[in-house]
């Protein structure tokens, strides 16, 4: 991620660098996020961690992923990169984007002191 968050454009370039980063980062605050943490904060800290020190949600520890035998597939990465990509190029060519119109009067809140980790076995 450095060397993608180093790249300095302008104008239609600088988004998609900008859509390319957050897609790099999304899988590791998903993961956090399932295990009840913050997912910001541990993207946060993953970025001032050496290369190769990831979040391990299973222990909630940093460690060396490869020594502690957690790799990710590169095929799975690259798809979901492209993916994001080939999104973000068709919301940039596009002249008009259909959506449902947010209604002000919904309750829209969650439900109060619901569990976070409802339906996670196993993650708390």
């Amino acid at each position: 991620m450095p060397a993608v968050a180093a790249l300095k454009e302008e104008g239609d370039v600088q988004t998609g660098i900008n859509i390319v980063l957050r897609a790099l980062e999304e899988p590791v605050r998903q993961i956090a996020e399932n295990a009840g943490k913050e997912g910001s904060v541990i993207v946060e800290q993953l970025k001032k961690e050496k290369q190769g020190v990831g979040y391990n949600a299973a222990t909630d520890e940093w460690e060396d992923m490869a020594k502690s035998g957690i790799i990710d597939p590169t095929k799975v990465t690259r798809s979901a990169l492209q993916n994001a990509a080939s999104v973000a190029a068709l919301m940039l060519t596009t002249e008009a984007v259909v959506a449902d119109k947010p209604d002000p009067n919904a309750n829209n809140n969650a439900a109060a002191g619901a569990n976070p980790a409802a339906g996670m076995g196993g993650m708390m």
